[in-house]
């Protein structure tokens, strides 16, 4: 039985404690000095940034959620041009974690919130720290294997007793909306998505399970494949039969054989329908797992045809 919420206690510092706007006055007392005690991890951003807007968020959360075994100390490159010069910075976001006053870890631009969770994990590592733990992961991990079970209800409950804990966590957060598309309680689905706090509603995760959510709704109108394969064996031109069976070929589980057929459809006529083909193709790859070898396969077929 998984007990959520026992063990822990509020963070002993306020988030204006952990996380500080650091310019070059401060920067060495902030960062170089502090990190001999804590790891800082130096979010480097600036106002134009359209990544950053994302990451910066992700960061401050994860950041907030390790309840002082890190630091963050965010520095406008705009601002502070001359520390940007010294660590030559030369993209944004740029991300450095300090130790004993030495760059100890990094990475470029945004990644999901699971990379940053994992980076951050490693810095408290590396540093002699102790990651907060309550409990949590263990939560997401049983949640998760109730949906690969069908238990859909027990799932959500989970993953929304997770999120009382920790409303920005993204995992829990998007496990929520898959379970309410699972039980085909799209509207509530839709609901919980339109409602994600501010921190995480561009998360990567976030993004999946709203191309999830577009594809339920499609599956609800969708009509039977085998009907639809006829009409496109015996009309191979007919473009809105075509997309129509790939959208029913994936309400059915196939997302192979759908991408298959949007590929198709695209090499015909590529502007058909204002693009929907792509359009359909780019909703199923965001869907998915951008691991997923469907994705890797149908972003190379589509980028062959589109330069072709």
């Amino acid at each position: 039985m998984i007990e959520l919420g026992t063990g822990t206690t509020p963070a002993d510092k306020a988030a204006s404690d952990l996380i500080q706007d650091v310019t070059e006055a401060t920067f060495m007392q902030e960062v170089i000095e502090a990190s001999k005690t804590v790891a800082v991890i130096v979010d480097f951003w600036a106002p134009w940034c359209g990544p950053c807007k994302t990451l910066g968020p992700q960061l401050e959360a994860a950041v907030t959620a390790a309840k002082g075994a890190v630091k963050m100390a965010k520095v406008n490159v705009d601002e502070n041009q001359g520390i940007a010069s010294q660590l030559r910075i030369q993209s944004l976001p740029t991300v450095y974690a300090f130790w004993q006053g030495q760059p100890l870890d990094g990475f470029q631009g945004a990644v999901p919130q699971s990379e940053i969770d994992a980076f951050i994990a490693r810095v408290i590592e590396a540093s002699g720290g102790q990651a907060a733990d309550n409990g949590l992961e263990d939560a997401v991990q049983a949640a998760e294997e109730m949906m690969t079970d069908g238990t859909f209800e027990d799932a959500a409950q989970i993953f929304a007793a997770i999120l009382e804990e920790d409303a920005n966590h993204v995992v829990a957060y998007a496990g929520l909306v898959r379970s309410h598309i699972a039980l085909e309680d799209l509207d509530q689905a839709e609901a919980i998505l339109n409602g994600a706090p501010s921190e995480i509603s561009a998360a990567p995760e976030l993004e999946a399970v709203f191309a999830q959510l577009a594809l339920a709704r499609q599956a609800a109108d969708a009509g039977p494949v085998a009907e639809l394969q006829a009409a496109v064996d015996q009309t191979p031109d007919d473009l809105q039969a075509r997309f129509d069976l790939a959208q029913a070929l994936h309400a059915n589980g196939d997302a192979q054989a759908a991408v298959d057929e949007l590929l198709e459809l695209f090499r015909r006529d590529r502007d058909w329908n204002d693009g929907a083909a792509k359009a359909q193709l780019f909703t199923i790859f965001d869907a998915l797992k951008p691991e997923d070898s469907v994705v890797l396969n149908g972003r190379r077929r589509l980028s062959s045809l589109i330069f072709a």
